[in-house]
């Protein structure tokens, strides 16, 4: 962070406790018990340690960050050790008696009882160590501080005489060097250095100590790295190296640089002044070796940002929209089958900050009837309900304040649930949420309140009565009348082990019944059975579930966290109801992931879900959380008695924000308006994709022995994201103090959803596959840069001088072909600069810069099918089809030609009948005018008449022969228009099948080109060397055919595009065409149209006249 981060880390220790006091010390073992009388106990200024001696015995220490509780209390069962003490401290022994509670992981905890002098000293000592535990961020204080923790405790093992063995220093560096080499070295520095040699406290500083450290493990890992940055040329890094390093290397570049601005000098100078010790150097603003080591191993250099380990992030959203750290079968320190019980572990789990617990009732077999917490049926030890309800009013909210889901397994009778909600409502007091919050009313559409408005509150989760029977049994119930009637009880150990119900499903979760023949069946197959054999028979038992047979009083204290049988994802959705929820096994989980992903994440948008482990996990392992963390699953419960990768993934994701339980699940999860896919491979809209590269450097403090030790780097998160197994660092022999790996950069190329992703570090024994450190770190949380990264347990406790020396490249994602895109958009002035630089350069050479390109594409044959797919189309012109080049097709003058010979026929006819008409009418004339005087002619009616029937006649003829002549023209124009119609359509569907050929041609082109690209991007992923292990090959290549998949669609979906635009114009030009046909034609029919209307109305003005 180029800010200046104050990590306060340090709770004040109380003076009482750093003055210290004598007390009396016990332990008490299965078969051993310890006294240690007159003790004088103190804990250190740091709050790192509890550390005591009495006379005449070496100092001995507990270190706070493993210490989980401290209780008022506890004496000895060991009759004569509490006669012993009884007789010491009197009646009060219990009062003024402490046990301290610490241990690695949940399971096995180490109990040290002291007895104070008084009870006004057992107060402030028990208030004082309560107020230094638990410190989240003292166990993640950094390197130079650890190196400072150990030496604290080397001083304080010290022997009778108060003085620091030289044999215990030594035991220190024993995995990798010889003590001889030790002792030489202690030499060096003047300090006596005999194997039975003691040393001085006073003599024995920091200093000292520090100054053997780097003797005996001198720091050749970051001695390359400081040669690198003064390029060999100085012995100190001057004011610019410093602040290019800090920028270039240090830095983040995908960070806002308005939050996270860059180093500038005065920052630079600070950096310098805090950690160079030679004044000279300091003074001349520049930095030594040491000075830089000293930063690099300082809380500034913290592999994570210090920030996120306070509650920082939005704790007012609804409760569904947060992952809850949870517990499954809390009850249970082992198996699930035949394990043991204990109260302890709830105190634990709660203590490591879990929030939700789960409670298994069952009805007591005693006298009194008390309810029992139990494994049932499954041949599991039992505790009382009323001691786990007390472990939880004790421990709730040590670790967190904010809320505590119980979730209550029910199969007690009616009668001792009475003594459930007795229990919770007496013992949890206020801190049980009994009615729900008035803002937020169990309401469809209404949301869950959010944590921060259920600070210290205690909800129940179980089964609940419908509203109007619990509002009537209830009333009952308060007025002393509610009868309970007689009920079969369910007996926890009631099954024989063969049938035993491992299986602890929930009632509603049941989707599969098994008849009693298949259990006869599976019984009948053999006459004994193995715990195998019975995890078997278990897993195909028909489970009851918990009651739905509910106490009113019980009922009425379940609000926010209503169990229902799962009704599918459309039920729930229309119902609406955030307060209903349901609880999945693993194997229905995958299922409903596998078919439904989408609406699994909106229903855990809305309401809230609990995964648990699958019944035949007898062993008590844990599933994968992380699959059910990228669906949104809020409640992803596990066994917390296993350390195992699930339980690491879970502790150390949970560490952050505060260690309070809650973690926000990203945006995209919450809002109803995104979709999200868990198993989408591309980027999410909104969420920009990292790359990432990790280089393992060295190590420190590995192991206490010399052994063989290597690296594991994998990435967890969504599926496309994980990866396991594949990232491994050579093995460095016979060396766990200080191994050198210097491994090429370990790449994780592309982090779709980075918000959900964490790295694990994890080094192994290589003689054995022994976990010797492990470390989980989220990835959104993660800094870039040179980083020591301090490794922790199995159980995800601190580990004081464990650590690896790593490089950590952070950027964003750049898809093939966008580098320099990319580059551009970062930095235009600096890329413009190079560039014009580089084309200077080839100009030199006599290149041009034409030349270039098309030398680049020659050789890429990937850059050059993209350049090949871009080149601009030509669009295929076609000629037009007027009227005038239809009129010259063969087609149409054959038809004109036939129309001509039928008008010449008809024309023929007509003048044979003018002419035998004509004939007809002078015959008939000559036969009048013969012997008739010619001048009296006019005046004869008999001739007269005769002219006037001869010009009908003609008349008659003459619009006969008009009218056929035009209807004969008239049908031609038809024809014609019909051939030409129909010409303009063969052209026009000639013109589409050229259209349409050349667009299948172009792609098939295209086929054939993507093919050509997928085959040479799979050789070019084969042949990459950089791309060291099969699976990552696979990864890369999956990863370059999504992209080419992607590209090859888009290129296709414009093509289409493309060709569908081209159709649909060709389309309106021959449509276009087609009208202008029509209208041409319509005027020559109506020319014809108008000729005849003249002629009708010359006929009829002629009449007139007449």
């Amino acid at each position: 962070m180029t800010k200046k981060f104050e990590f306060n880390w340090q709770i004040e220790v109380p003076e009482a406790l750093r003055t210290g006091c004598v007390f009396d010390r016990w332990t008490e073992e299965k078969d051993n018990t310890e006294i240690e009388l007159n003790c004088l106990f103190k804990a250190d200024e740091y709050g790192f340690f509890i550390y005591w001696q009495s006379e005449g015995k070496d100092g001995d220490v507990i270190e706070l960050c493993q210490v989980s509780d401290i209780r008022a209390g506890g004496v000895p069962k060991d009759p004569k050790l509490y006669d012993k003490l009884l007789s010491k401290h009197g009646e009060q022994l219990d009062e003024k008696s402490l046990t301290i509670c610490s241990g690695v992981d949940y399971t096995n905890i180490n109990y040290q009882h002291v007895v104070c002098p008084d009870l006004a000293t057992t107060k402030v000592w028990l208030d004082g160590i309560r107020s230094i535990t638990h410190n989240v961020k003292a166990n993640n204080v950094c390197p130079l501080t650890c190196l400072k923790k150990h030496w604290m405790r080397l001083r304080m093992l010290v022997d009778p005489n108060g003085k620091v063995p030289v044999k215990v220093v030594a035991r220190t560096f024993a995995s990798g060097k010889t003590e001889k080499l030790v002792y030489q070295c202690l030499s060096e520095l003047g300090l006596p250095s005999g194997k039975n040699d003691v040393i001085e406290p006073d003599d024995f500083t920091f200093d000292a100590f520090y100054g053997l450290y780097h003797k005996i493990c001198p720091r050749n890992d970051i001695e390359e790295l400081f040669q690198s940055i003064t390029q060999g040329k100085a012995d100190t890094i001057n004011l610019e190296q410093l602040i290019t390093f800090l920028n270039e290397k240090q830095r983040d570049p995908t960070l806002n640089e308005i939050l996270y601005p860059l180093y500038d000098e005065k920052r630079a100078l600070e950096i310098i002044n805090d950690y160079e010790q030679n004044e000279v150097v300091r003074n001349e603003r520049t930095m030594t070796k040491d000075g830089f080591i000293r930063y690099l191993m300082s809380d500034e250099n913290s592999p994570v940002f210090l920030d996120r380990l306070d509650v920082y992030m939005d704790m007012d959203q609804s409760l569904a929209h947060y992952y809850i750290n949870s517990s499954h079968n809390t009850y249970l320190s082992g198996r699930q089958f035949g394990g043991k019980s204990s109260v302890e572990m709830y105190r634990q789990v709660l203590l490591a900050g879990c929030r939700c617990v789960e409670l298994d009732c069952w009805d007591g077999k005693g006298e009194d009837e008390e309810p029992i917490i139990t494994h049932g049926k499954a041949m599991c030890t039992d505790i009382l309900f009323k001691d786990v309800i007390y472990a939880v009013r004790d421990t709730a909210f040590v670790t967190s304040e904010y809320p505590l889901i119980l979730s209550f397994e029910n199969h007690c009778s009616k009668k001792q649930q009475y003594k459930l909600a007795k229990y919770c409502d007496e013992i949890l007091g206020d801190l049980l949420l009994r009615e729900p919050l008035k803002e937020y009313p169990l309401e469809p559409g209404v949301p869950l309140p959010p944590p921060s408005m259920l600070k210290r509150k205690i909800l129940i989760k179980n089964k609940r009565l419908k509203p109007e029977v619990e509002k009537q049994e209830l009333e009952l119930f308060k007025e002393g009348q509610f009868v309970i009637e007689d009920e079969v009880k369910e007996d926890a150990s009631a099954l024989p082990p063969t049938v035993a119900a491992v299986v602890d499903q929930q009632p509603e979760e049941i989707s599969e019944t098994v008849t009693p023949s298949t259990i006869q069946h599976q019984q009948s197959g053999s006459g004994s059975t193995g715990l195998g054999d019975s995890i078997e028979l278990v897993a195909a038992q028909p489970y009851t579930g918990s009651t739905t047979n509910v106490h009113p009083w019980l009922s009425s204290m379940v609000n926010y966290a209503q169990p229902i049988k799962f009704p599918g994802f459309d039920v729930a959705e229309q119902k609406n109801l955030h307060h209903n929820m349901s609880s999945f096994a693993e194997t229905a989980g995958l299922n409903y992931l596998k078919t439904s992903a989408i609406e699994f994440v909106n229903y855990n948008k809305r309401q809230m879900s609990r995964i648990y482990p699958k019944g035949t996990r007898a062993d008590s392992s844990n599933y994968m959380p992380q699959v059910f963390w990228n669906a949104g699953c809020q409640m992803v419960s596990l066994n917390f008695q296993t350390a195992d990768l699930p339980m690491q993934l879970n502790q150390g994701k949970f560490e952050y924000n505060g260690s309070s339980g809650y973690l926000l699940k990203p945006d995209f999860m919450r809002r109803a308006d995104r979709s999200f896919d868990p198993f989408a491979e591309s980027p999410v809209d909104g969420v920009i994709a990292t790359q990432c590269s990790v280089q393992v450097i060295a190590g420190q403090f590995l192991s206490d022995k010399k052994v063989g030790t290597y690296v594991e780097v994998e990435m967890y998160g969504l599926p496309t994201d994980t990866i396991r197994k594949e990232f491994r660092t050579r093995v460095v022999p016979a060396n766990g103090l200080n191994p050198v790996y210097n491994e090429e950069p370990f790449l994780f190329r592309k982090v779709v959803l980075p918000d959900l992703a964490a790295l694990r570090f994890a080094v192994y024994d290589e003689s054995n596959g022994k976990l010797l450190g492990q470390r989980i770190v989220p990835l959104d949380g993660l800094q870039a840069g040179y980083r020591h990264i301090a490794l922790r347990t199995e159980a995800n406790f601190p580990m004081s001088l464990p650590m690896l020396f790593c490089n950590i490249d952070i950027k964003i994602y750049v898809p093939d072909g966008f580098e320099e895109f990319m580059d551009a958009l970062t930095a235009p002035r600096a890329f413009r600069k190079t560039e014009s630089m580089s084309h200077n350069k080839m100009r030199g050479l006599g290149i041009e810069e034409s030349d270039s390109k098309n030398n680049v594409d020659s050789k890429n044959n990937v850059s050059s099918h993209h350049y090949e797919a871009a080149k601009p189309r030509e669009e295929m012109k076609f000629d037009p089809i007027t009227l005038e080049i239809l009129r010259q097709e063969k087609g149409y003058q054959k038809v004109l030609r036939k129309q001509q010979k039928e008008l010449e026929s008809l024309k023929k006819r007509h003048h044979k009948e003018k002419l035998t008409v004509q004939k007809q009418h002078c015959v008939a004339i000559e036969k009048i005018f013969k012997g008739k005087n010619k001048a009296e002619l006019s005046r004869d009616p008999i001739v007269r008449r005769a002219v006037s029937e001869q010009t009908a006649q003609w008349s008659r003829l003459a619009d006969r022969q008009r009218r056929e002549e035009r209807d004969l023209v008239r049908g031609h124009l038809e024809e014609r228009r019909a051939q030409l119609c129909k010409l303009c359509v063969t052209a026009q569907l000639a013109q589409q099948k050229q259209q349409t050929a050349r667009h299948d041609r172009e792609m098939k082109d295209m086929t054939a080109r993507q093919a050509r690209l997928s085959v040479e991007s799979a050789r070019e992923v084969m042949n990459d060397k950089t791309l060291k292990t099969r699976g990552i090959k696979e990864g890369r290549l999956r990863e370059k055919q999504q992209n080419n998949t992607k590209k090859f669609m888009e290129e296709r979906r414009i093509a289409q595009m493309i060709q569908n635009r081209e159709k649909e114009k060709l389309k309106v030009i021959h449509e276009k065409q087609l009208e202008e046909l029509q209208k041409d034609m319509n005027a020559i029919m109506d020319m014809y149209k108008n000729e005849d209307m003249d002629y009708e109305l010359a006929k009829m003005l002629a009449e007139f006249y007449v």
